[in-house]
């Protein structure tokens, strides 16, 4: 499927030099991509990418650059739901499995799976419910392995103004 419109994300200012790498997430993994796997990880509201960031605790924030990401992007698998998961062969429970859990017990996570089944059959990513801690219905996550500035995967970072840093800290 093919979604366009504008996603949220907020990143440690560390890489406000370079928005658009998903060389953090690669770092580390997350939920829809292994360590090693390249993600841009957006959320489609603001307080989506708020709650996402905070991990369900509104108190507590690191430090934050905040971006907004104009996005027109073919190739999307759609599970939002119940039966778009079915009609991809995904089941829900694995798409919410305990992935971090998972990996701190060195056992493989059910959506890392999805994400390699998926990445292997040309999916440039997946529009997925929130599974922060008090998500509500509507808040929804695009999850990119695959994006440039150019279509079929165009993403870009609206900074208009030029104020993201340009160069990496020392």
């Amino acid at each position: 499927m093919k979604w366009r419109g504008i996603g949220y994300r907020a990143h440690d200012p560390a890489w406000a030099w370079q928005p658009l790498s998903g060389a953090g997430a690669a770092a580390k993994g997350g939920r829809f991509n292994p360590v090693g796997t390249p993600a841009l990880y957006l959320a489609l509201t603001i307080e989506g990418m708020f709650l996402e960031t905070s991990h369900g605790f509104g108190h507590r924030f690191d430090p934050l650059t905040v971006c907004s990401y104009d996005v027109d992007v073919d190739d999307l698998i759609d599970l939002r739901t119940e039966s778009a998961c079915e009609s991809a062969s995904v089941k829900s429970s694995d798409l919410a499995c305990g992935w971090a859990m998972d990996m701190a017990a060195g056992i493989k996570p059910a959506s890392w799976s999805i994400a390699e089944r998926l990445i292997a059959a040309g999916a440039a990513g997946i529009l997925v419910p929130s599974f922060a801690r008090g998500a509500r219905q509507d808040m929804i996550n695009l999850v990119l392995w695959r994006w440039s500035p150019t279509r079929p995967h165009r993403v870009t970072v609206h900074d208009p103004s030029g104020r993201l840093a340009k160069l990496r800290p020392t």
